[in-house]
This record gives structure tokens, sequence and C-alpha cells, in this order.
């Protein structure tokens, strides 16, 4: 299904960064920061009331909580296991207390834990959003610089303008069409697939774009059952 256009769409004057995280004290910080050279890499160019950063602890045992603390982002605890579930709750308490929470004019960013987002990565976002656009789509890459991996990965993305990927490390929508199409929902994996389908068939304003393109952790043994280090894995020995 091709992305979709419009006119114009409501200006953008509050964003929730929300990032589940599962056992990443080691990547967070990373991450983090990255996210907050987007956030100035914005503000450079455009105001906005506010940005708020939101790690969402998904049953974690280790320093994560510690590491967001430091980083200057607001750590929550997820009662309920999964990424989908950390997900939402991320963008929910990042929500919390703004007048008019699930509207139009906030920007819900979602990447991952053991991802680096590029610093025009929330300029770029907000700028398909003034064009019109209630979702963004964005692609990925792994950290893999060669080998046969790197080949296998190739051969499978097409990493340009209307791409036909989807990755929770890189989407972006209104807070109102998060809403509207019912969140990411309580899932182990594909909670990302789910949600951009919804949104799509709901008719809402999108654009699947390479210009927000996130690096995210090469390692083949992941959080998420299912996941992103679980595909990686499977494209071993598979160049052909």
């Amino acid at each position: 299904m091709p992305d979709t256009a419009r006119s114009g769409g409501p200006e953008i004057s509050h964003i929730v960064v929300a990032i589940p995280a599962k056992n990443e004290d080691r990547l967070l910080g990373a991450c983090l920061r990255s996210v907050a050279v987007a956030v100035q890499s914005l503000r450079l160019r455009r105001d906005v009331d506010s940005v708020r950063v939101v790690v969402a602890l998904d049953g974690c045992t280790d320093g994560t909580a510690m590491v967001a603390e430091r980083c200057g982002a607001t750590a929550v605890v997820s009662d309920t296991a999964g990424v989908g579930a950390a997900r939402d709750l991320a963008v929910s308490a990042g929500l919390t207390g703004l007048a008019e929470p699930a509207a139009t004019h906030v920007w819900v960013a979602c990447t991952d834990a053991d991802s680096v987002v590029p610093p025009r990565w929330l300029s770029e976002q907000l700028r398909h959003a003034s064009a019109g656009a209630d979702m963004v789509v964005g692609t990925v890459e792994p950290a893999i610089r060669a080998g046969s991996r790197r080949a296998a990965w190739d051969k499978r993305h097409r990493l340009v303008e209307h791409h036909g990927h989807v990755h929770g490390a890189n989407l972006g929508l209104r807070a109102s069409t998060w809403a509207a199409a019912g969140g990411f929902g309580d899932l182990l994996a594909h909670e990302d697939v789910g949600l951009v389908e919804r949104v799509r068939d709901a008719g809402f304003a999108w654009v699947a774009t390479d210009t927000t393109r996130v690096t995210t952790s090469a390692r083949t043994r992941g959080r998420a059952p299912g996941g992103f280090a679980d595909y990686l894995q499977a494209l071993d020995g598979h160049v052909s």
C-alpha cells in the first residue's frame, strides 16, 4: 500500500519520546545521548513547548533505571511484561499532565534502547507532520559494516523513500492517532507492525521515509522473542 499525503497538518507543540527497555544498561546511554542531540537539533529549527523522554522498564534487573535517570529521562516500571505494553506505558506516562494528552498537536516518537537516532530524527518527523502526516514510518539499519549477514540484510532491504518496512525503533505518530488505533497492545512481538496496519486501515495520512534512518544493535540474542535480533540471526548464511 503506498503512503499518503495531504496539504498540511496541525503543528506539533509537545513531543513524547517513548523507549522500552529490558536490561539495557550497556546500550541505553548511547541511545539517550543521541535523542538529546536530536532534541537540541530540533529546538534550533522550531519552537515546541515540551519534549519528554520516557523509558519504560520491562522487567529490568540491571542498572537501566539509573542510566535513564542519569541521562535526564523519566523511568517508569511496566507491570505487564512485553514490548507492546512497555511502549504503551512509555507513551501514556509521557502524555500524563498534558491539557490535551491524545491530541493532534502532540507527537509520539518511538525508538528502542539498543538504537541510536540521527541528529535530525525529530526534525524530519515533524517536517513530515507539518506536511500532513499523522504517522511517519522510518527505516533502520544494523550496526554491521561487512560480512555475509550485512550482505543478506542489504539484499532484503531497500532503504529508500516509500519503503515497505516497519520498525518500532523508528516510528512517529500523533498522540491522537496512537489512541485512535488502540496503541501498540499487549504483545510480545510485532506490536509495531500491528499498530502501523491499524493506522493505515483507518485511513490516517502516513509516510514511509528514509530521512530518519536509525542505527540499531546487530546482536543476535535480543530481549524480545521473535524480534529484530532473531531476524538478524536468521540472516546468517542466506546471502543468495
